[in-house]
């Protein structure tokens, strides 16, 4: 099964308790139960802080007059649809091999967040989409994004992880945080829970900077992301939002010719291709 987890066992005897989350108020806590945990030193709780998103320099560019072409989701809908607010969490995670707080709406009016959820730790198609979108960070910070990395297990899971060499199946170290949803509220608030298996399906959420999704696709559990349709369809929602006056046709990269969402406008992307 593409999401079996190895045991894992640690030298050291000892196991401290993780403290379980408290979600916000608008994300009421679901029963579940903790995963596993790993020896830490007694004075792991001194490791904890709190996760600032960081600066990049802001692009703005003049808008047009003309009505932006976008579709705005029915508010109150259940799942977090796109053009629905996304739903803001704050949760434990790992970054820097340090414990800290991530909180979601910290991003808005700053950041755009690619928020990608992965079944378990320690399994055999996460650590590639996870070491990919690593690898690739520093073309998401040129673009003011910040990346996100969610699954159902401890901190102190995703550190063992983190503290695993790659070529024995580990994520070496990470340039983005992974958080902890031990309490799979966050999970369930984005629609992407297995209720009876416990774990999230691969749902990736493209995140503005105003806090909307503007973008999402879920896979099932043996089916990998790709991190370049991804920046595709980043680059693409930050052009037209730039442009509110134009609209992307399939495959559109940076570089190449848009389209204005007008029955006669139109013609002249057609007629160039």
């Amino acid at each position: 099964m593409a999401c079996s987890v190895p045991s894992i066992v640690s030298s050291n005897p000892r196991v401290f308790p993780s403290k379980p989350l408290t979600p916000t108020a608008s994300l009421p806590p679901a029963p579940g139960l903790l995963s596993k945990t790993l020896a830490v030193p007694k004075s792991f709780h001194g490791l904890r802080k709190s996760f600032h998103p960081r600066s990049a320099p802001m692009v703005s560019s003049p808008r047009s007059s003309r009505r932006s072409f976008v579709v705005n989701a029915v508010s109150g809908s259940e799942l977090p649809l796109v053009g629905n607010r996304a739903p803001d969490f704050e949760a434990e995670a790992v970054f820097d091999q340090e414990f800290i707080n991530v909180k979601l709406s910290d991003y808005i009016g700053k950041k755009y967040v690619i928020l990608f959820f992965y079944p378990l730790d320690f399994t055999f198609v996460c650590p590639t989409e996870i070491t990919a979108f690593s690898d690739r960070y520093s073309e998401f910070e040129q673009l003011n994004t910040e990346i996100l990395g969610v699954s159902i297990d401890s901190v102190f899971s995703h550190l063992a992880w983190v503290q695993t060499d790659r070529k024995s199946g580990g994520l070496g170290d990470l340039k983005y945080p992974l958080i902890s949803d031990v309490t799979k509220s966050i999970s369930k608030s984005f629609g992407v829970l297995i209720p009876d298996q416990g774990i999230a399906l691969r749902g990736l959420f493209i995140i503005d900077k105003e806090g909307v999704i503007q973008h999402c696709t879920i896979n099932n559990l043996a089916i990998g992301r790709s991190v370049d349709e991804t920046m595709r369809t980043l680059q693409a929602l930050q052009y037209v939002q730039e442009n509110p006056d134009e609209v992307c046709p399939a495959g559109w990269k940076p570089g190449e010719k848009s389209m204005k969402p007008d029955p006669k406008l139109s013609k002249e992307y057609f007629a160039a291709i």
